[in-house]
């Protein structure tokens, strides 16, 4: 018995060969960036472990006396350890769950650490890039970059704990302006 062609797959195979070839005669997609959660961005969070591990050590030493100073060395102690294990998994979550990729027509980002799951912004899409930093995170060089795109699933995407921050969002921005003057777009029209 012959197979019968279906109308919707012969269309659909057409308008994946007419787009595979479009995209082969235009310019090839390049890797401009590959970036994540920075480990300078949770320096503050390291001395502020530290300063309490401090306090509360002294605490305990000048105000633990008599039957009850195991007790409270040992509640100290649970502290003190309990607080750090929070830190480094905060830590180890996000800079393993978060992942950047700029190429010269998108921006594909990655997040999760046991279910991953992978977005892509065209580059063409996205309206404007700001930064933000504290001051500890300038003179560390990390920071907050805000991208507002019009893609729908992340019409405002945060990237948290970026190293080099001024560089990597003039960046974004230099691909977007140069992505809408290669297909002829007007910023002020979009």
């Amino acid at each position: 018995m012959a197979e019968q062609s279906d109308p919707a797959k012969e269309q659909f195979s057409q308008v994946a060969a007419e787009r595979v070839a479009a995209a082969n005669s235009s310019d090839p997609e390049r890797t401009l960036w590959k970036g994540g959660f920075s480990a300078k961005a949770m320096y503050g969070t390291w001395i502020a472990c530290a300063l309490l591990t401090i306090i509360a050590v002294v605490a305990a030493a000048l105000f633990a006396t008599g039957e009850s100073a195991n007790v409270a060395w040992m509640v100290t102690l649970t502290l003190v350890m309990l607080m750090w294990c929070y830190a480094i998994c905060v830590y180890f979550y996000r800079r393993l769950a978060m992942h950047y990729e700029l190429t010269t027509q998108r921006f594909i980002h990655q997040a999760g650490l046991f279910s991953r799951t992978t977005d892509r912004i065209e580059v063409i899409d996205i309206d404007d890039v700001s930064y933000s930093q504290g001051i500890v995170q300038r003179m560390l060089g990390v920071g907050k970059i805000r991208v507002s795109s019009s893609d729908r699933s992340h019409p405002e995407l945060l990237l948290y704990g970026i190293d080099r921050v001024p560089e990597i969002a003039t960046l974004i921005d230099d691909v977007r302006r140069e992505e809408r003057r290669r297909r002829s777009l007007h910023i002020e029209s979009i």
